[in-house]
């Protein structure tokens, strides 16, 4: 294990739903012992799936295993409920796994919920001495980094009030200064620094970055928003209902995690029946890909893309094909276009047809977006307009201007594209 930071072995974890299981102590208690050293349960059905689940248990990680080696930064992503902030609290030492083992080597800073680890009615000041202790640390080692930390933080004007006057945002500040600057080998941060404004979360994604490089240090980092895992890990772990379902690359886990979700929420575009118009034209696939023809569900600020959308037509005809860009964070509308408004109006056989739209140097940095859909007739007339999203991709920050400056402002972009029409078949 010289180089392994982390093994995790056979991991499982289940929390009571508040009653008692087995109906009498002496059963609990054996069911207790017997998870405890890792046997089956003795009152459990024969045949029966532990991990199936039943009013009273839930198993919130199902025996999973993985290693993670030394100066490693790996991103853990899924739905919610999926078991990630679970996993973060068995790495911590905040809860106990019910089966499995867990092999640290090293000592764990964690930054999980805003305000844990801090004593509330103790100063900024203190917390970080109180932190330092916990970690093994001498008041001189504390002393000799406190400027670094209140410096990174960025309330050096608040470290000497009680952390119960601060803000969320002043609490993530200090809680991860303290976490990154203070001596450990392991850094977790669950999705806290989420609560944290756009500049802090830059800096912070770029301090651990830092610490894995420079220092050497395992980062466990949780996010819901793709574009920081992406930036920030070299791995991914994708967790769904407590199983791990993808471990490998951060590309290729956010990739599988982005197309399970595609492919769930939109189950048969041709066949769902939540669609308005006279459907003598309608939208049956949709998807995105590159220029060189790959097929993705993530792609970078800058970056050239074509969407791909596949119709059924009734009859020969030509059609205007719009589609919109929604933020899917805010729900807000981004961007609408029409290929009518570049007066190009498609030309459909009868069958299936591929209407491509080629958008050059796409200038969307909203984390996540999705497309809707809705083609009109020649005549104006409603063909069809699916209430529910074509698809939906995550958008990576690039260096769109070429200078390494981001521009953010505003929520709304005019987009424009090359439109194309390839007849498939029948």
């Amino acid at each position: 294990m010289s180089d392994i930071a982390v093994r995790i072995e056979h991991l499982s974890k289940m929390y009571r739903l508040g009653v008692i299981n087995n109906r009498s102590l002496h059963k609990d208690i054996q069911t207790w012992i017997a998870l405890k050293r890792g046997k089956e349960d003795p009152n459990s059905r024969i045949g029966e799936n532990k991990y199936a689940g039943d009013k009273d248990r839930f198993w919130a990680l199902k025996d999973i295993s993985f290693d993670v080696k030394r100066g490693d930064r790996i991103g853990i992503i899924g739905k919610n409920g999926a078991g990630k902030s679970t996993l973060l609290k068995i790495l911590s030492r905040i809860t106990a796994p019910t089966e499995g083992s867990v092999k640290i080597k090293g000592k764990i800073a964690s930054l999980l919920e805003v305000g844990t680890g801090f004593h509330a009615e103790l100063t900024g000041r203190e917390n970080i001495y109180l932190n330092g202790a916990i970690l093994g640390m001498k008041k001189r080692q504390v002393a000799e980094k406190m400027d670094s930390i209140i410096e990174f933080s960025g309330i050096e004007h608040h470290i000497d009030t009680p952390v119960k006057r601060y803000s969320s945002g002043m609490y993530v500040r200090l809680a991860f200064a303290v976490a990154a600057h203070l001596d450990s080998d392991i850094l977790i941060a669950d999705e806290v620094l989420a609560v944290g404004d756009a500049a802090f979360q830059k800096k912070a994604l770029g301090k651990m970055q830092d610490l894995s490089t420079g220092e050497g240090r395992t980062v466990f980092f949780v996010s819901h928003n793709m574009g920081s895992i992406k930036q920030l890990c070299q791995t991914g772990l994708l967790l769904e209902a407590g199983v791990v379902s993808s471990h490998g690359t951060v590309g290729d886990v956010i990739g599988r995690y982005l197309t399970g979700y595609i492919n769930n929420s939109l189950v048969n575009i041709e066949n769902d029946d939540r669609r308005e118009g006279t459907r003598e034209i309608i939208f049956t696939d949709f998807y995105v890909s590159r220029i060189s023809g790959e097929k993705t569900s993530v792609i970078t600020t800058g970056e050239d893309i074509i969407f791909n959308f596949i119709i059924k037509s009734k009859k020969n005809c030509k059609i205007d094909l719009g589609f919109s860009l929604h933020d899917n964070i805010n729900n807000s509308t981004i961007s609408i276009l029409y290929s009518g408004y570049q007066n190009f109006l498609a030309d459909v056989k009868e069958g299936y047809n591929l209407i491509s739209c080629h958008i050059n140097d796409i200038a969307i940095c909203m984390p996540q977006i999705r497309i809707a859909g809705l083609i009109k007739l020649q005549n104006g007339d409603i063909s069809d307009w699916p209430k529910f999203a074509l698809g939906a991709i995550e958008i990576i920050k690039g260096n769109y201007y070429g200078t390494g400056k981001d521009s953010h402002h505003g929520v709304s972009y005019l987009i424009k594209g090359k439109w194309e029409v390839n007849f498939l078949h029948q």
